[in-house]
């Protein structure tokens, strides 16, 4: 078979990697369509998955909208001359590549918000699939499972974490350290949300570091660590989920990251303009949970932050209700092979239920 895989951002490069390499060990050809975005192409890189890029984008709307059209001229002729059998996307990109190519499509969503993006692209998806938290109905062709897009990389059954990014990190064995990542807020879903404030995030940095070492992970890459008590993370992209599960706190105004620190046992705080009852499912289903803080205003972001960090407690307590949470978490990078061979068909893979 030939199987055509999109990977525009690195969360992308992560979902996907594991059944890409499965794929290839069956003797199947995978073309990764990846996008110079953050540390995609890195990501990549490091886990040795062949790729073609099919064009830059920085982290604003505009920089999207610039380069659209030499991205969709890219796509084109890639899939024109692969001509795959089945395509795995997230989103537009992929759902107009099938349509081109005639080629069935399937896409895995986990986000609510992006409306625009669903508007487009599920009239040309045969399947799509989604965490069964996922508070939103697209159709007879939506099919779901149980955990999250990020079990495709962090489930206990194909992640386990590497004990020495503490000497990489220069932290002491019982260093206690807190990442903080802040977000750019540049795609089109996050238009008209925000996060923390300049000020607000000098002052977390001031406040967690008098009870741990601070690391600083800043997308926009623009924050100036001068003169605040915070280092900047500056291992490769792909030992971040390693430096999750040994940090004792994640605070973000992300997503993605948030998920992950979940899975990984770690406690986070999460506070963006999304936060609040009409919140993406998964977010409230990890809240429900007790493995993440969705907090929207700032005082209690940092009031709840330094208690979990001060709390002896927490971790302990936190480790007990993962370990049960992960304990059945579906494998999904199985699914994604297990759809690819049935050539997306949903109904025919048996972990997967319709809507």
């Amino acid at each position: 078979m030939r199987v055509q895989v999109f990977a525009n951002t690195p969360a992308h490069a992560h979902v996907y990697k594991h059944a890409v390499a499965d794929l290839h060990e069956r003797g199947h050809d995978v073309l990764v369509l990846a996008r110079d975005y953050g540390c995609t192409q890195a990501l990549l890189d490091w886990h040795g998955l062949p790729y073609r890029s099919y064009g830059y984008c920085g982290t604003t709307p505009l920089s999207l909208l610039t380069h659209l059209p030499g991205h969709y001229v890219r796509i084109a002729r890639a899939t024109r001359r692969f001509d795959p059998d089945v395509i795995f996307g997230m989103g537009a990109y992929a759902a107009h590549a099938g349509l081109l190519a005639g080629t069935p499509v399937v896409l895995l969503l986990d986000s609510e918000p992006t409306s625009l993006d669903h508007a487009i692209s599920r009239p040309f998806a045969r399947t799509i699939m989604t965490p069964s938290v996922f508070r939103k109905d697209l159709g007879e062709d939506h099919y779901v499972f149980d955990g999250f897009k990020e079990s495709a990389y962090l489930a206990p059954s194909v992640f386990s974490p590497d004990g020495d990014v503490r000497e990489q990190l220069g932290v002491g064995e019982d260093e206690r350290f807190v990442l903080l990542r802040f977000n750019a807020f540049g795609s089109h879903h996050d238009l008209g949300k925000a996060g923390f404030s300049r000020a607000e995030r000098r002052e977390l940095v001031a406040a967690l570091a008098e009870h741990a070492t601070v690391f600083v992970s800043d997308e926009a890459g623009d924050m100036d660590l001068t003169g605040l008590p915070a280092r900047p993370y500056d291992l490769h992209p792909a030992l971040l989920h390693d430096v999750l599960a040994a940090a004792d706190l994640l605070v973000a105004d992300t997503q993605t990251m948030v998920t992950e620190a979940a899975l990984v046992g770690t406690p986070a705080v999460r506070s963006n303009g999304f936060v609040g009852d009409e919140d993406m499912g998964n977010f409230l289903e990890l809240e429900r949970a007790g493995l993440v803080a969705n907090v929207a205003a700032f005082e209690d972001v940092r009031s709840t932050a330094v208690e979990f960090l001060t709390d002896e407690e927490t971790i302990v307590a936190w480790e007990a209700r993962h370990d049960a949470y992960v304990d059945d978490m579906v494998d999904l990078s199985g699914i994604i092979v297990e759809t690819a061979l049935a050539r997306g068909r949903a109904g025919a893979v048996p972990r997967l239920r319709e809507r």
